[in-house]
C-alpha cells in the first residue's frame, strides 16, 4: 500500500489514512499475500531446502511490500516528534515477532494491518463520494445572452442581470428570475425533495435546480459566489471542521492512549522477569512473555475508534444534506438530540408567508394614491408583508414613485420621505408611538393591519391574511413524538392573530406583539431555565439575534434571510417546519452510531487485549479483530448515508 502522511481531514488522528485522492497500489499486499501461502505451504510440509535461512529470507520478501511503506510513515512521523502511532505500534509488533522467529505471524500482521487499511480508506472515500455526488453539482459551462446571441461562457463569468438559457434536463448554474410563463423544476439536490416544484414568471430560480419539460431563459440576479448552491457547499465545507464533543474526546484520547498502551506491553513483558527473580517458582519465558506483549500492541491499535468516530458524524451530515437540511458542524448534530424546547417564529417559518391583501381603506387620498405610496416603500423589502403589497400593487397597475429617504425601523416598519411628504408605513404599535390617531376598529382586527400615515397624519390601512404551511400541524405532532415537551409560538404580529395560529397548530404557548428584542429576552428566559435545551427556529432578518442566543438556531434557508442563515446553527433549504424533526431524528440516529462504536470498539479490543496478557490469544488472532472491528465500526458509520427516507 501506498501509505499517505497526510492525515484525513475528518479524522484528526495521526492515523494517516488517505483521502480518497490517490489510490492505494493493490499489487504489493497481492504479492506478499503469495509469498506469506508459498511460505506456510513449504515449512508445512517439510520441504528439506527450506532451511532456517532461507525461510528468513522468504518472510522477510514477503514482509518488505508491505512493511517499507509502514516503515516510511513511522520514520515521517517521528522526524515531526510524533513518536506514538499506530505506525509504531505495527513496526514494533511485526519487529518483535520476526525476533523470536514467528516468521508467518510477522508478515501477517504487518499484511492484514495494509488490507484493513486500504478498506477502511475504500469506505471513506466512499463516503466522501456519496456527498461529493450529492452537492457538487454546478456546471461548468452556461449559454448567456449577449450581443443578439447566445454564448457558451463558465457560469464565473456571467454578470448580474444577464440573461442565460437552460435546456431541459439540464441544471440551473446561477440564481435568478424565472422569464418563462411556467415551469417545472427537479429541486431535490437543494431540498431533498422528489416531487418537482412548478414555478411561474417572476419566481426566483435557484443554482443546482433541474430543468424539466422546456428550456428556459432566466435573469440572473446573483453573483456565481453568492448562489445558493455555492452556499450550501460552504456550509457543508465548514461543517467538517466543527468537531462534536466525541470528536474532540476521541482525539484527546488518542493522543494518549498509544504511550499508554506501549508502556502496559513493556510491563507484560517485564514485570513477570521481576517475579521469576523474587519468586523461583515462577518459571519465567521471556519468549512467550514477549509474544503476549506483541499481541497486546496490535489488538490496541486505537484506529478503529479514531477513524469511525468522526466518521459517523460525516455520514449523519451527509445524510442530513441529503434530506435538505445542513448542520454547520458535528457539535450541532451532538446539541440538536438533547433538545426539549422549541420556539418558532410565525410568520414565514410555520405559516407560508404568502400574504394576501383582503381589505383596503383609504382616508383623504385616493386608492390609487396610497398603493403608490404602499409600493414606494416596500418594493425592496423581502418581508413577507412587503411582498404582498408590492404584488397587489402591480396587479393594480400601480407604478412607484421616487423615494428620496428611506429608513427600516425593525419590528415596526418603515419611514420615507416621497415628494416632500413624510410617509411612515408600519404597524399599530408605530402609530401610537408616534402619536397618530387612527381609527378604533383597528385595534381589535384579527387580521395583520398595514397602516400608512401621511405628515404624522392617518392615510389608510391594508388588511392582510397568512396561511398555515401544509405540514405545520404535523411538525408539532412530529416533535411531540419525539419528546419535546415545550413547544412556543413567538411572533411581532398581533396577540390575538399568534394565539388564532396556536390553537390551531397545538403549541403550548404563544406570545405575540414582540419586537426582536422581546424575542432575545424571551429566549434568554427560556435558554437560562434549569433544564431546558432550546432550539429556535426562524426565518427574518430580525430573527438573526435569537438564533445565535439558543442553543440551537434553525433557520429556514429557502426564504429565510442571509442574515438568519448565517446566524443559524442547522438550515432547512426546503422551508418545510417538519424537518426540524428529521433533523433532530438524524442526529439522534448519528448519536447511536458513534456510541455503538465506542462501545464496540472497546468491549472488543478490552476482550482480546485481556486474552493477548493472559496468553489466551496469537498474533494472528489479534490482527484479525483489530481489523474486523475497525472495518465494522466503518461499515457502521457509513449505513447512515444509505438510509432513503426519514
Amino acid at each position: 500500500m501506498e501509505a499517505k502522511t497526510t492525515c484525513h481531514s475528518r479524522c484528526g488522528c495521526s492515523c494517516g489514512h488517505n483521502k480518497g485522492e490517490e489510490h492505494p497500489n493493490v499489487v504489493l499486499p497481492i504479492l506478499s499475500f503469495i509469498l506469506l501461502i508459498v511460505g506456510l505451504i513449504l515449512n508445512h510440509t517439510g520441504q528439506g531446502w527450506f532451511s532456517p535461512t532461507v525461510k528468513l529470507v522468504w518472510y522477510l520478501a514477503a514482509f518488505l511490500p508491505v512493511g517499507l511503506p509502514v516503515i516510511r510513515e513511522a520514520y515521517h512521523e517521528a522526524l515531526r516528534k510524533d513518536f506514538f502511532t499506530e505506525f509504531t505500534l505495527m513496526l514494533v509488533a511485526s519487529t518483535g515477532a520476526f525476533s523470536i522467529g514467528e516468521y508467518p505471524e510477522a508478515v501477517a500482521v504487518m499484511l492484514f494491518y495494509t488490507v484493513g487499511e486500504m478498506l477502511q480508506n475504500r469506505a471513506v472515500e466512499r463516503a466522501s463520494q456519496n456527498i461529493s455526488r450529492l452537492l457538487d453539482v454546478r456546471p461548468e459551462r452556461t449559454d448567456v445572452f449577449r450581443e443578439g446571441n447566445y454564448i457558451n461562457v463558465s457560469p464565473k463569468e456571467v454578470r448580474t442581470g444577464e440573461r442565460i438559457e437552460v435546456k431541459p434536463g439540464g441544471r440551473i448554474p446561477l440564481d435568478g428570475i424565472l422569464q418563462e410563463t411556467e415551469a417545472s423544476f427537479d429541486t431535490s439536490a437543494l431540498t431533498g425533495e422528489s416531487m418537482p416544484r412548478i414555478l411561474r414568471k417572476g419566481d426566483e430560480v435557484l443554482a443546482g435546480m433541474i430543468v424539466l419539460g422546456q428550456t428556459v431563459r432566466i435573469e440572473v440576479n446573483r453573483p456565481y459566489e453568492q448562489s445558493a448552491l455555492a452556499r450550501i457547499l460552504v456550509l457543508v465545507k465548514d461543517a467538517a471542521e466543527r468537531k462534536a464533543p466525541a470528536e474532540l474526546f476521541i482525539r484527546r484520547f488518542a493522543r494518549f492512549y498509544t504511550p499508554a498502551v506501549i508502556v502496559l506491553a513493556l510491563l507484560i513483558v517485564t514485570v513477570p522477569a521481576f517475579a521469576g527473580l523474587m519468586m523461583p517458582s515462577f518459571q519465567y519465558v521471556f519468549h512467550d512473555w514477549l509474544y503476549r506483549g506483541l499481541v497486546f500492541l496490535v489488538i490496541s491499535c486505537p484506529c478503529a475508534l479514531v477513524i469511525s468516530v468522526p466518521l459517523g458524524y460525516f455520514g449523519g451530515i451527509g445524510a442530513a444534506s441529503r434530506a435538505g437540511i445542513l448542520f454547520k458542524g458535528g457539535n450541532y448534530l451532538d446539541a440538536i438530540t438533547r433538545i426539549n424546547t422549541i420556539a418558532f417564529d410565525k410568520t414565514g417559518t410555520l405559516t407560508t408567508g404568502c400574504f394576501d391583501v383582503t381589505d383596503m381603506q383609504a382616508h383623504r387620498i385616493s386608492e390609487s394614491e396610497l398603493l403608490t405610496l404602499l409600493l414606494s416603500v416596500e418594493q425592496k423589502s423581502t418581508h413577507p408583508i412587503a411582498q404582498a403589497i408590492v404584488r397587489y400593487a402591480k396587479k393594480q397597475n400601480i407604478s412607484a414613485a421616487s423615494v428620496s429617504e428611506m429608513h427600516e425601523l425593525a419590528g415596526h416598519g418603515v419611514e420615507a420621505v416621497i415628494g416632500g411628504q413624510e410617509v411612515l408605513v408600519g404597524n399599530i404599535r408605530l402609530m401610537k408611538e408616534r402619536g397618530i390617531s387612527i381609527p378604533e376598529e383597528l385595534s381589535g382586527q384579527v387580521a395583520t393591519v398595514v397602516i400608512c400615515a401621511i405628515d404624522k397624519k392617518y392615510a389608510g390601512h391594508l388588511l392582510l391574511s397568512d396561511t398555515l404551511k401544509d405540514d405545520a400541524v404535523e411538525a408539532i405532532a412530529k416533535l411531540r413524538k419525539l419528546g419535546v415537551t415545550d413547544i412556543r409560538l413567538l411572533s411581532g404580529d398581533k396577540k390575538e392573530i399568534v394565539k388564532s395560529f396556536a390553537r390551531r397548530l397545538g403549541t403550548d404557548q404563544a406570545y405575540g406583539n414582540l419586537l426582536p428584542e422581546d424575542k432575545a429576552a424571551h429566549i434568554r428566559e427560556m435558554v437560562e431555565e434549569p433544564g431546558k435545551s432550546v432550539a429556535f427556529v426562524g426565518d427574518g432578518m430580525n430573527d438573526a439575534p435569537v438564533l445565535a442566543l439558543s442553543h440551537v438556531g434553525i433557520a429556514m434557508g429557502g426564504l429565510g434571510s442571509d442574515a438568519a442563515i448565517e446566524s443559524a446553527d442547522v438550515v432547512i433549504q426546503n422551508d418545510q417546519p417538519s424537518k426540524v424533526a428529521t433533523a433532530i431524528t438524524i442526529g439522534r440516529k448519528t448519536r447511536t452510531i458513534v456510541r455503538q462504536n465506542i462501545i464496540g470498539a472497546l468491549v472488543v479490543k478490552g476482550i482480546v487485549l485481556s486474552a493477548g496478557a493472559l496468553g489466551y490469544a496469537t498474533l494472528w488472532g489479534a490482527v484479525f479483530a483489530d481489523v474486523g472491528v475497525a472495518l465494522l465500526a466503518v461499515l457502521n458509520s457509513v449505513r447512515i448515508l444509505n438510509r432513503k427516507v426519514w
